[in-house]
């Protein structure tokens, strides 16, 4: 929405700098410069970073009637309140006509784009200051002198700071983004800087640019008659056909029916549209405080034309598509109530030429859209959506830069909008569209929206991404069609490995206590430690909320082994905190932490922990796995967080080995050369993570040969999506995709920009690929919305009302839960493994006796005597001739008989098509003093023939036998 700049607020969506109030004439006024000839437009900002133009430039403007010859005349410039004019550019013999522009370039830089094609090339070029200064219009070229110089053409003062003789000084400085332009395209000339100038978006002309003749002005009679009612400008006309205003700069007067009313201004619709379908019918009008009209007047009014860049000026994106609005508001009156319009169809998707057509205007979209994103919900009132589904990032499913990626990022730009609550003001309360649990998730769904269509930022960065967006004027109620699960999808196996970036546990806090009481402490960073290196919780009760959801999330994955992502690096401190906290919540001696790492490589020197502020670490659970050997870090230099591996054994002898990262992250700070973003979708540092991927490769195989074990799992925070460089590096060097394996292109565990894909990932080498028998992310974070989670900063204190941040003047209800949700940003990774021990027996009988861990054990032909031992264990039958065991330890909810092959049998050669076996006594349960008869009758109890004995359980009745659970068919 539109919206202006809070000094509290420099990530404020859709921004806009506040343009100074300032008289306009509607008509032409008589001409105070001798010839006609003025200074029509200004700017000295050009090539500064953050300049929309490469250059500084001086426009002038034939106002009068007559052409005028520049020959032997220049333009002058002085500093601010400077005395010297010695920067002067000779003009050539040109004649300037009656309407004509005439453009001068002076000092150039690198940033902003380039002017149109200059009349004159200052040479030596005039670095005119950004700000403030003074240019003059001089019939010779002779320097002027003096602060205040006479014999000028025309003087403006820009700024406030600057000294002239033409009244007072424009007024509001100039800046990268804004201009100074004479009002009503240069006409109005009052010898009145402040009175005839306004700031808007540079555009110069030039020469070949429009002609704009003034109007002559009478001379005023002894008794001057009223002045007719100024003409209204239809806002069709205002809008143009194109993405900017051709009016920009000029006062207008025009009507329209209020469409909707926000906290600094309002939107108007053309009751008489010009059934022109390339030009809008809606406009902007800004008032910078709360309007006084209301939604459904028919109101007119008179304001100046500006088009406003809703980012910053290097954003070429919310450059190409300034929005159009009316400021310096005046005149404005009510012709009529309750004029309801109806809405424009908005069917997407649609083009951006599409969108432009109805900026401003009273829509209805008719498709059912879906939120794609909610992280700013809370903060700012905006909920990213899209139709036909979400969006998925373009590199999750097609490798960057091809043609493929590119194409689905241009659908995905026509399949977005942007939900708007319609005010500038952040923290909302209550906060829009919460529903059901006090959350509104990614995946909801929403029929019917009416609004404005309007067009900004759609991230809290002001070169970020932009979108259009509606501000609704109707209720919205979205449709829980994504609901919570309060446990993950189950992945099978007897062992669960989970990766989970848990968003900066440290405790150490901002505030430079620590989670055991500690004060005035810091946190490691490279060579530094101090407070301010800390990431996660500010304090003791942030940091108890942070916590909880967490343990929540372990408790619900359940997993016997765990990596962990953005654990503070404080050796095991903060690791050992966590686990603490699992085990008051699971039981004493649940978890235990893997100890810290040692160097792989001890000649390649570096902390096995690294020198970031987070590390990785290892959870396990004892009675599960067993560790071997010391815990192993890759201390390449490649790696600031380096990898962590561990060798694992569980109770049967099985053996694997976890890898646990977290790559370079796609932030752009300090990123040159390669690392750079390279406009292929991969953000920056995308050249680290190649080499991080490679280095791991490296690191794999000497793993596998160090252990002698082939069974590597890769997990991790990667920051890389499912198909950029790093993972098809990793993929071509034989490790095997696991999410893309298991959960196809749906896969995702992380949210950006309204897109989704999986930057938490799981691979696996060929020997450790053959074990898995699942895989799945637990969407409990990137769905839910930022202002559900732990942090405190933007929320009122439980209980008292008050905002947490005394230095907030507005702040949101408190919507936390200690529950999984929104326990970080990241959604887990859970990974099942079949780590069972095979034992087999010959066609005689055999005493087969299993290990301490989770065997299968399949007796084959022959009276077999089986023992299973601890574990859960699962005895397997391949025939009907398997028969006659006597399984001494079968344990109820534990072990399984496991009857799919001779199922198989059944429904293939014996066609039996019964649904329910036991019912239909082909599967027989028979209590005996031995114990529970496990039988197989090929035809039935209905049939002739007898029931073959498969197996006897002993000292077990019927009554504790669960079919489903306990057989396997």
């Amino acid at each position: 929405m539109p919206t202006r700049t809070l000094a509290s607020a420099p990530h404020r969506f859709n921004l806009r700098p506040l343009c100074a109030a300032l008289a306009l004439s509607l008509s032409a006024t008589a001409q105070a410069s001798p010839s006609g000839v003025v200074i029509s437009q200004l700017y000295g900002a050009g090539g500064n970073t953050g300049a929309v133009l490469n250059a500084d430039y001086i426009e002038l403007f034939n106002a009068g009637s007559a052409p005028v010859s520049l020959a032997g005349w220049s333009v002058q410039y002085a500093s601010a309140t400077g005395s010297s004019w010695s920067n002067k550019t000779n003009l050539p013999a040109f004649t300037l006509q009656p309407g004509q522009y005439f453009l001068v370039q002076q000092a150039s830089g690198s940033n902003g784009s380039a002017l149109p094609a200059p009349d004159v090339v200052s040479s030596p070029a005039i670095a005119m200051a950004a700000a403030s200064g003074k240019v003059a219009l001089v019939g010779s070229t002779t320097a002027l002198t003096g602060t205040n110089p006479s014999g000028a053409e025309d003087i403006v003062s820009y700024g406030s700071t600057s000294n002239a003789t033409e009244g007072s000084p424009t007024g509001t400085a100039l800046s990268t983004t804004l201009a100074a332009w004479r009002a009503n395209n240069g006409c109005t000339d009052s010898n009145d800087n402040a009175a005839d100038f306004i700031t808007a978006a540079p555009a110069p002309r030039n020469s070949v640019s429009p002609f704009k003749p003034c109007a002559s002005s009478p001379a005023p009679s002894p008794s001057p008659t009223p002045s007719p009612s100024p003409s209204v400008t239809p806002i069709s006309q205002i809008q143009g056909s194109g993405h900017t205003s051709p009016l920009v700069g000029q006062a207008v007067t025009t009507r329209g029916i209020v469409t909707r009313v926000n906290n600094n201004g309002f939107f108007i619709q053309s009751d008489t549209p010009d059934g022109n379908a390339q030009t809008s019918e809606g406009l902007f009008v800004f008032t910078s405080s709360a309007p006084t009209v209301v939604a459904n007047q028919l109101v007119q009014l008179t304001g100046t034309v500006a088009e406003y860049n809703t980012g910053a000026a290097s954003n070429a994106l919310t450059a190409s598509r300034p929005i159009t609005q009316l400021t310096n508001v005046s005149g404005l009156s009510t012709l009529a109530s309750n004029q309801a319009l109806a809405p424009t169809p908005l069917t997407l998707p649609a083009t951006q030429d599409e969108f432009e057509a109805l900026e401003g205007m009273l829509v209805q979209v008719t498709n059912t859209l879906t939120a794609s994103q909610n992280y700013f919900q809370g903060r700012y009132g905006q909920v990213t959506l899209s139709a036909e589904g979400r969006l998925i990032k373009p590199t999750n499913i097609h490798p960057a830069g091809s043609v493929a990626a590119q194409q689905l990022a241009e659908a995905n730009a026509q399949r977005q909008l942007l939900l708007d609550d319609g005010s500038s003001l952040q923290n909302p309360t209550p906060i829009p569209y919460i529903g059901a649990d006090n959350t509104l998730r990614a995946g909801d769904t929403l029929d019917g929206l009416v609004g404005v269509l309007d067009y900004g930022l759609s991230t809290a960065s002001n070169t970020g991404l932009a979108s259009y967006k509606v501000h609704p004027t109707q209720a919205v109620n979205f449709q829980r069609a994504h609901p919570r699960s309060a446990k993950p999808a189950d992945v099978g196996g007897n062992l669960k490995v989970a990766s989970f970036n848990v968003l900066n546990y440290f405790t150490t806090f901002t505030n430079g206590q620590t989670a055991s009481g500690a004060s005035g402490q810091g946190c490691s960073l490279g060579g530094s430690v101090a407070a301010g290196n800390c990431r996660g919780a500010d304090n003791l009760t942030e940091f108890t909320r942070q916590r909880d959801k967490i343990v929540q999330a372990l408790l619900g994955l359940d997993a016997d082994v765990v990596g962990l992502m953005e654990i503070q690096n404080n050796g095991n401190a903060a690791a050992q905190n966590l686990v603490d906290a699992l085990n008051a919540a699971a039981g004493a001696a649940t978890y235990a932490t893997v100890s810290l790492p040692v160097a792989f490589d001890a000649t390649v020197g570096g902390s096995p922990t690294g020198t970031d502020a987070i590390r990785v670490a290892l959870i396990h659970k004892p009675a599960k796995v067993t560790p071997q050997g010391s815990a192993l870090a890759d201390t390449h230099a490649v790696h600031n967080r380096p990898p962590l591996a561990q060798a694992f054994a569980t109770p049967n002898g099985e053996r694997f080995t976890i890898v646990v990262n977290h790559f370079k992250s796609k932030g752009c700070s300090d990123a040159s050369g390669a690392n750079a973003d390279q406009g292929d979708g991969q953000g920056c540092y995308n050249a680290s993570r190649q080499a991080q991927a490679s280095r791991l490769l490296t690191f794999v195989n000497e793993l596998q040969a160090r252990t002698g074990d082939n069974d590597v799992l890769v997990i991790g925070d990667l920051n890389a999506y499912g198909k950029e460089d790093p993972i098809l590096t990793l993929a071509q060097g034989g490790l095997q995709d696991l999410i893309a394996a298991f959960e196809g292109e749906s896969g995702y565990s992380y949210v950006f920009d309204g897109e989704v894909g999986y930057l938490d990932h799981a691979l696996a080498t060929a020997g450790a690929r053959a074990q898995v028998s699942g895989v799945t992310h637990w969407h409990i974070n990137a769905d839910e919305p930022f202002v559900i989670d732990y942090d405190m900063n933007f929320k009122r204190s439980p209980g008292t009302g008050q905002c947490y941040n005394a230095s907030l003047t507005a702040c949101s209800p408190d919507l936390y839960t200690a529950t999984p949700y929104r326990s970080s940003d990241h959604d887990p990774v859970l990974i099942g493994l079949n780590l069972l021990k095979s034992l087999t027996g010959t066609a005689g009988r055999d005493t087969l006796v299993g290990t301490p861990g989770d065997d299968v054990i399949t007796g084959l032909a022959g009276a077999d005597r089986l023992t299973g031992g601890n574990g859960r264990d699962t005895f397997a039958y391949t025939g009907l001739r398997d028969g006659s065991d006597t399984i001494t330890d079968f344990a109820p909810g534990v072990d399984r008989i496991d009857l799919s092959a001779v199922v198989a049998l059944l429904r293939g050669t014996h066609g039996v098509t019964s649904t329910d076996l036991i019912a239909s006594g082909h599967i027989q349960l028979i209590d005996s003093a031995a114990g529970l008869q496990v039988r197989v009758d090929t035809d039935g109890s209905a049939g002739p023939a007898g029931a073959v004995l498969l197996a006897t359980l002993s000292g077990v009745h019927s009554s504790r036998i669960v079919a489903p659970r306990d057989l396997v068919q």
